[in-house]
This record gives structure tokens, sequence and C-alpha cells, in this order.
């Protein structure tokens, strides 16, 4: 008797073993055809059954790039039932064609036994019919959603500590009335009248200046200037001055340029390769110094998050070396890394160099 009983328990335990979900698409490319860029988004829907004999929960449903978004069953669908996965294209500034996919992974036992397991990919497709180009685009002006724009919120500028710079924006009025435009809450370091009207269909150019001896640092800054105005769609504008201040050694004698320290890094390039998702592993680099004063690295700047950097010193005696630590940040990222870590030092000759990092996140 005990011995059947034991047979039967291996029994239902060999059932079980086989029993798990499975997913089954009923189409995994969705073509939207021509659609044109002015249309708004799009949505295209694939269902699914689950075909096994457990019920099947969808684990990760992640869009392939930033314009497409995805709803989804998001409860447990039991064997032979079916759900759904709804994908969202904006084709708005997207024309021409484009063919993008969703990564899908269940709750089947191969994703949980094997981490490399591939997941399932479904496609959206379609071709973008380009749109007429609006008033603003006509007159060069491509950003923001209002009648007060700026040409190019994006304003680069490069200067010594020593000096002051001046940078021009443009800025036009489609409006029908006029409108201030002041910024607010602005650096002491950069400076602007005050106050400027603009008068409607009226184009101007704006002058700001930039002082890097007020600003008194060194290496490379992102300013915000905020900007009010009279605009009923976008009454405040965002201008984004983007400055590379290197240091003045102009008035440097032929004895100290002799003395200056003299910076090199080794390697400059720091490959990482393959790295597995959800990890942080590190790399290091040598900055070295081969003069005779003590060489200050100024700043350490990465502007990628998927890169950071520390240094054990910010100044190292002549003929002597810092050590950098880089670490690739692997969490919610995947495929090719790349990014340049950008290094200010004291060094009258190489006083800005930079360090270039590379990796590949497995999916």
């Amino acid at each position: 008797m005990k011995k059947l009983f034991f047979c039967f328990v291996m029994f239902i335990s060999a059932l079980s073993l086989f029993a798990q979900p499975a997913i089954q698409f009923e189409s995994t490319t969705h073509d939207f055809g021509t659609i044109k860029e002015e249309g708004g988004k799009v949505t295209g829907k694939f269902i699914f059954m689950n075909t096994g004999d457990q019920d099947l929960l969808l684990t990760g449903v992640k869009p392939g790039c930033g314009c497409t978004a995805a709803d989804y069953t998001k409860t447990p669908v039991a064997p032979g039932q079916k759900g759904y996965i709804d994908a969202t294209y904006n084709p708005y500034n997207r024309p021409g064609n484009f063919n993008k996919n969703i990564r899908v992974t269940t709750n089947e036992p191969k994703f949980s036994e094997d981490p490399n397991t591939q997941p399932y990919l479904i496609y959206i497709k379609g071709n973008v019919e380009k749109r007429a180009p609006t008033k603003y685009e006509n007159a060069g002006y491509k950003n923001g959603t209002g009648d007060i724009r700026i040409k190019d919120n994006n304003v680069k500028v490069e200067l010594l500590n020593s000096e002051s710079k001046t940078f021009t924006i443009q800025v036009m009025n489609f409006s029908e009335k006029p409108s201030v435009f002041e910024p607010i809450n602005m650096p002491d370091f950069i400076t602007i009248e005050k106050k400027i009207t603009i008068n409607p269909g009226e184009e101007i150019d704006i002058n700001f200046k930039y002082d890097a001896k007020l600003k008194g640092e060194i290496g490379n800054y992102r300013e915000i200037v905020n900007i009010q105005t009279d605009d009923a769609t976008e009454p405040k504008l965002v201008l984004f001055v983007e400055a590379v201040i290197k240091e003045d050694f102009s008035n440097f004698t032929p004895k100290q340029l002799q003395d200056a320290p003299k910076a090199s890094i080794n390697p400059a390039v720091l490959d990482f390769g393959k790295v597995d998702k959800n990890t942080n592993p590190t790399l290091e680099v040598k900055v070295n110094n081969a003069g005779k004063s003590p060489l200050i690295i100024r700043q350490l700047k990465s502007p990628s998050t998927v890169f950071t950097v520390v240094s054990d010193k910010m100044e190292i005696p002549g003929n002597g070396f810092a050590t950098l630590t880089v670490t690739l940040v692997s969490k919610n990222r995947r495929g090719t890394q790349n990014s340049v870590i950008e290094i200010f030092t004291n060094d009258p000759v190489n006083s800005a160099f930079f360090l270039n990092c590379k990796g590949e996140i497995s999916q």
C-alpha cells in the first residue's frame, strides 16, 4: 500500500514538473501602413494566448526605444485564455519609415532557469507622411510651443577664467501683442538688460555676458537661465548655456612654464567589454604628473550617468600619480554604452583632456 502511495505521489510530481505556461502570439508584427505625422499617436494591439497548462504572467514588456509605449495584461492569464499588449507610437517629428520592437518576457521556466534567455520580440512598423512646416519652422524656430520663441535655446561658450564673453540669441514674437522678455533667478555671472519688450512680429538679437572671473571656477558647466514672457501658452522659457572655462596661463614666466606640472593619462581608453546587467564593474586608470610642480585636478566630469568616476587624490606631487576609479552602472540599461570623461587640470599644455569609456551591457 505504501509503495502504491509513493508511486502515486511520484506520478503527480512528474505531472507538475511538466506543467507550465506557454505564450503564443496571433501575430508578432503590426503594420500601421502610412500614417500622418500630425495625426497623433497610433496604437497596435497584439493578442496572445496561453497555450500551456498553468497561469501565464507577463513579467516584462519593454519598448525598444523612447518613441514606443506599451500597455498590456498585467493579471495572470489562465490556460486557453487570451491577453493583449498595446504598442503606441507617436509619429510627430518622426517622418519616414519606422520599425520598432518590444521585448517581452514571461513566467515561463526558461526565463528563470537561464538569465541569458532572449526575450520574445514583437514589432511595429509603418511609414510617417511628413507634415507641412509650421510658420515657426519656416522662420527657423523649431523649439517651443508658444508664440514667443528662442531660435536655439542651447548656447555654447568657451573662455578663460580671467575673461568674460558675450553670446547672442535670436528671439521672435509670433503673436499679435507685445511681450516682455525678462530673465528671472539668473546667476550673477550672467548678465542682460533687466527687461526687454518684443513687439508683435518682431525678431531681435539679445546679448548675454558670461563673466568667468566672477564664476570663479574652472571646468565644464551647464547653466540654466529661466525667462518670463507674456505668452499665453508657454510663458516661461529656458535657455541652456554650456560653458567651458579654462585656466589662463598667459602671465606665466618661462621659469613657471618650465617647472609646471605635466599631465598624462594611462590608458586613455577604458573598455569594460561585455557586462552583465544589474552589475557595477570598475576599472582603474592613472593620471600621471611628469612635471616639478603639483598637478591639481580641477574637475572630473562625466556627462553620462552610466559611467561614474572618483579619484584617490585631487593634488598630485611631481613625478607622482593619482588613481581614477571608473564604475559602469548597468542597472536598467542595455546594449552598447559610450561616454567621455572630461578632466581639467592646471597643466598649461594639457589643461583639459579626455578619458574614453565603453562597454556592452547584456540584454
